[in-house]
């Protein structure tokens, strides 16, 4: 089955909303990404590679559409997945597959805009 990464991103944009408001200072620490010894693309990247490492599907939308938004080519992507595979073992392909089925979605939205 095929998800629509951006919906879904979208959908849980809204529950997130009332996280931020009822703990505002600790998410604005936690959303903050700075460039230090990485750019924000890279740390995107990483993000996106814990995710699957660590199967969190919600997750997902978030970093693989960040790091389209970033410039990441598709194969960083592959790359990040080979990494996140390495180290999650055999559940981590699947979160894998899901992980570049969003890039692609959120990559196609970026170029049709």
């Amino acid at each position: 089955m095929v998800q629509d990464w951006p919906k879904m991103a979208g959908d849980l944009s809204l529950a997130l909303r009332e996280v931020r408001a009822g703990a505002p200072d600790t998410m604005k620490a936690f959303s903050a990404l700075e460039p230090k010894e990485f750019d924000v693309k890279t740390k995107e990247l990483l993000a996106l590679g814990i995710a699957v490492a660590i199967h969190c599907e919600a997750c997902i939308p978030f970093h693989a559409g960040a790091a389209a938004r970033q410039g990441a080519t598709r194969g960083e992507i592959m790359e990040t997945m080979g990494m996140a595979i390495y180290m999650g073992a055999g559940p981590s392909v699947m979160y894998a597959a899901q992980a570049v089925e969003a890039f692609d979605q959120f990559a196609a939205k970026a170029a049709a805009e």
